[in-house]
This record gives structure tokens, C-alpha cells and sequence, in this order.
């Protein structure tokens, strides 16, 4: 078995070879067939997060052992069960939800093993799909295609659920009427747009300071976009949107962000942050309560979830964001072209190219 490894935070990913593991019990394994390079990796390979006042999430003490096999947007083919599985059969293609949790605390038996306090994420916790095998856990993480081809589906297992979730928590009824305002162009946003219209949504107004992704943005069906660095952004961004914003959505979540967030989003109105780029909250604590504002995080998404996003991908033909794909050697390269801000849409790892 190939893997590309971190074996030192910070540090080029390394090569390196080990046998191919034998599946037992629940468990599956899947020769990979794709694995997409998410933003999320940078933290994991720079080993934290910035939460500002000079303070740093780490990933080491979050558990983040070395040496580590990233990669969480997985599709692979079963080419061998454990004794305990039932229903599904070597030759199988599937999707794999990464977000495990323990299986037994509240928030598990209640189908949210995203927010698990003992997560046994894919590619995270355990070793995940920067590799050419993968060991799956349970078969209940197996999502079916529903012929959605496997580079188009790695995706969906994070940036995709991660948007589904997000715009499933606004008032679908309001962003039926009313424009909302997305923040940040890059593959999550750009597949953001995508779900808004199939998800009934009237549109949204795309905030980004790269006239590049600005420009991807409208070719992604983005109602208009803004420079967030103009002067007149805030003016700007509530012409566009025709009146009060109720509804934004940060794909970036730094303090520029969501101060702008804070901003133009009206009273009574919703502010979701997704982003980890980092930092502190920037915001007056009294206006949050006498605005009546309404800001709250979104982490990835559930099981059920990613379960209906593949189910309205498929029936809607969708296709979210544009993928470029590298083969497993050219992982080291695919982050820093992500870290320098090189790739639109997605990047995902083929082992076979």
C-alpha cells in the first residue's frame, strides 16, 4: 500500500509503503479511486488552527497522531469485507462519510456523528484516502453513487455536505424571497451557488476579493459579486441584494469576514460561519443582542445529510464546482498550490493517473 504521509507538522508530505491492511469484523476495504485535497488538510498539515489573541488550536493535542494519512473526500471500490458485513459486496463503488464518531453518545444514536466529543474521523483520527487503499470501519459509512461518477462524488463526503448542512440551517421559506449573501469564492462557495438554486433558493450575492473567483462566480450563476476590499463594500452588497440582508453565509470566517457579515446582515437576521481561516470575533457584543442577530457555526454535516445531498445530486445531474485531478505523488504540490490560492474548485487525487 501507497500512502503520502505527514510525518512531521509543517514539514513536505512523505511516501511511503506498508502492507495492505485485512479488512475484519465491520470493517471495509476499498482500493481508492478518488480523494479530494481539502482546505481543511492545510490545517492538519500545518498541525492547528489560528483562534487569535495569540492563541493556537492544536492538532496534537486534539489527538492528531503522526505519522498521518490525510484525505476525508473519499470514493473507493470494496475489494474485501470484513465476516460481519452484510450489504455490501467486493466490486462495489461507494462514497465514504468520514465524520465517525464514537456511536454511542447522545449526539451519535441521534444521527449527528459529526459533532461527536471522541471522533474517529477518516483521515483525521484514522488513516484516510491520500493513499491507494482504505480501510472504512463500518459499512453503514458506505454511501451509493447513485451513479454519480467517483471524482464528481469525493467532494460531496466534506465541501459539498459542509454547503448542504450550511444552507439547510437558514429560513428556506426567506431564501425562497429573498437574495442571500455568500462570502468567499472558492470551492465551497462556488458549490454553495450551485445548491442554492436546486434547493429552491432565489440567489445569492457572491463577496470576494480575487476578480478571478469574482468571475468564476458568475459564471457559477452568482446574481452579482463584490470586491470586499471597496470602499462602498457594505453599499455595494445591499444594492446588489435589492434591500435588507437577512441572510449570510461565510465561507471564510476571519475578522474582515465577519465583520463585513455583521455589517449589512439586518436586523433579526442569520449569519452562518463555516470558515477556518482564523482569528478572533471582531463584533460589538451589545449590538449582537440588540440587533437580535442570529450568527451560528456549521461543522460538515450528518450522515443523513450527505445521504440526500448525493440523492439531489443525481437527480438534479448536478455538477457543483470544477475538479482538476493529480496523481498520489503530486499531493505535496496540489496543498501548496491550494495554500497559494492556484486552484478553482477542487483538486482531487487519483491514485491510477
Amino acid at each position: 500500500m501507497r500512502s503520502m504521509q505527514v510525518l512531521e507538522f509543517g514539514q513536505p508530505l512523505v511516501q511511503t509503503e506498508s502492507a495492505v491492511p485485512v479488512p475484519t469484523g465491520k470493517e471495509i476495504l476499498l482500493r481508492v479511486k478518488a480523494a479530494g485535497v481539502c482546505h481543511t488538510d492545510l490545517h492538519l498539515w500545518h498541525g492547528g488552527y489560528d483562534l487569535g489573541h495569540g492563541k493556537r488550536l492544536s492538532m496534537a493535542e486534539r489527538g492528531v497522531k503522526l505519522p498521518l494519512t490525510m484525505g476525508h473526500e473519499n470514493v473507493g471500490m470494496v475489494i474485501a469485507v470484513g465476516d460481519d458485513v452484510r450489504n455490501v459486496k467486493v466490486g462495489d463503488v461507494r462514497l465514504v462519510y468520514p465524520w465517525n464518531g464514537c456511536g454511542h453518545c447522545e449526539v451519535c444514536l441521534a444521527g449527528q456523528e459529526n459533532y461527536c466529543l471522541t471522533p474517529c474521523t477518516v483521515g483525521i483520527n484514522r488513516p484516510g484516502g491520500y493513499s491507494d487503499h482504505l480501510i472504512v470501519p463500518d459499512e453503514r459509512y458506505l454511501v451509493d453513487l447513485k451513479g454519480v461518477s467517483a471524482i464528481k462524488a469525493a467532494p460531496l463526503a466534506c465541501s459539498g455536505l459542509t454547503c448542504y448542512s450550511a444552507l439547510r440551517k437558514f429560513d428556506q421559506a426567506r431564501l425562497q424571497r429573498n437574495l442571500m449573501v455568500i462570502i468567499g469564492a472558492g470551492g465551497l462557495g462556488l458549490m454553495a451557488l450551485a445548491l442554492l438554486k436546486a434547493m429552491g433558493g432565489k440567489g445569492a450575492v457572491v463577496v470576494e476579493p480575487d476578480a478571478a473567483r469574482r468571475q468564476a462566480a458568475v459564471d457559477a450563476g452568482a446574481v452579482a459579486v463584490v470586491d470586499p476590499n471597496a470602499e462602498d463594500a457594505v453599499q455595494q452588497i445591499q444594492k446588489a441584494v435589492g434591500g435588507s440582508v437577512y441572510d449570510v453565509l461565510d465561507f471564510v470566517s476571519n475578522p474582515q469576514t465577519t465583520e463585513l457579515g455583521f455589517n449589512v446582515v439586518t436586523k433579526g437576521g442569520h449569519m452562518v460561519l463555516v470558515g477556518l481561516f482564523g482569528g478572533a470575533a471582531p463584533w460589538p457584543l451589545p449590538l449582537i443582542a440588540m440587533r437580535a442577530i442570529t450568527i451560528q457555526g456549521s461543522y460538515v454535516g450528518s450522515l443523513g445529510e450527505l445521504q440526500e445531498l448525493v440523492e439531489l445530486i443525481a437527480k438534479e445531474n448536478l455538477s457543483l464546482i470544477p475538479v482538476t485531478t493529480c496523481s498520489l505523488d503530486a499531493l505535496g504540490q496540489a496543498l501548496q498550490d491550494l495554500e497559494q490560492g492556484k486552484i478553482l474548485g477542487r483538486m482531487v487525487m487519483t491514485p491510477e493517473a
